[in-house]
């Protein structure tokens, strides 16, 4: 299947964040049909990595659309980006969980003791299944390449593109904002009774003691 080009990545990211569902990502030897995403936009988003500006762990989101933004969190889980929009502003979608649809032998290897339908629920299930780690950041999976980063042998693929009726939007999962909860900000975008969905859990602001 042709992958989804870099114009398709160089638009709005909340658009991006839609259309995703349905595509199939692949890497490792392992496809996955994507059911849920994030966007996050940069310096007018407060959830978002970037907010304050560049630094060497943010700097691939300030790149060109189609090239990867893999990050570390709370100190054991990788979780995979796609860049979106154009240079200079920092939008990316996070992919946050799908169903595997091909490779099901390698992925349950990654995910030994793991029902199948939770392998990539969650963000950082998805990036075990789909072996992604820190070297996998910055890189390229548009075709052609940029010239710049390297390319990496991750694809993204359209799929089966999923009706509108059974897009959901709501808060995002864990990030807070304007109100506590993270309303003001419905961007998270997901496939409406599909079982690899992951949990809502909303965001916690933290205050100091006094």
């Amino acid at each position: 299947m042709t992958r989804l080009p870099r114009e398709f990545f160089a638009r709005p990211v909340l658009d991006v964040t839609r259309d995703l569902l349905g595509a199939h990502v692949s890497h490792g030897g392992v496809t996955v049909r994507i059911t849920e995403t994030e966007a996050y936009a940069g310096d007018q988003d407060p959830g978002s990595h970037a907010f304050r500006g560049t630094t060497p762990r943010t700097a691939p989101m300030f790149g060109p659309a189609g090239v990867t933004y893999v990050y570390f969190t709370y100190g054991m889980h990788w979780m995979l980006c796609l860049v979106t929009g154009e240079p200079g502003v920092a939008e990316a979608v996070l992919v946050r969980a799908g169903e595997v649809i091909e490779g099901q032998d390698i992925a349950q290897a990654r995910r030994p003791g793991i029902r199948e339908r939770d392998w990539c629920r969650g963000p950082a299930r998805l990036a075990k299944t789909l072996a992604l780690d820190g070297s996998h950041t910055d890189r390229d999976f548009c075709r052609p390449a940029l010239g710049g980063p390297p390319p990496i042998e991750l694809t993204v693929t359209a799929g089966i593109p999923v009706d509108r009726a059974l897009v959901r939007t709501g808060p995002r999962v864990g990030v807070s904002g304007p109100g506590g909860d993270g309303t003001a900000y419905p961007w998270r975008f997901w496939i409406d009774a599909e079982p690899t969905v992951s949990a809502y859990r909303a965001g916690v602001i933290r205050r100091r003691g006094r």
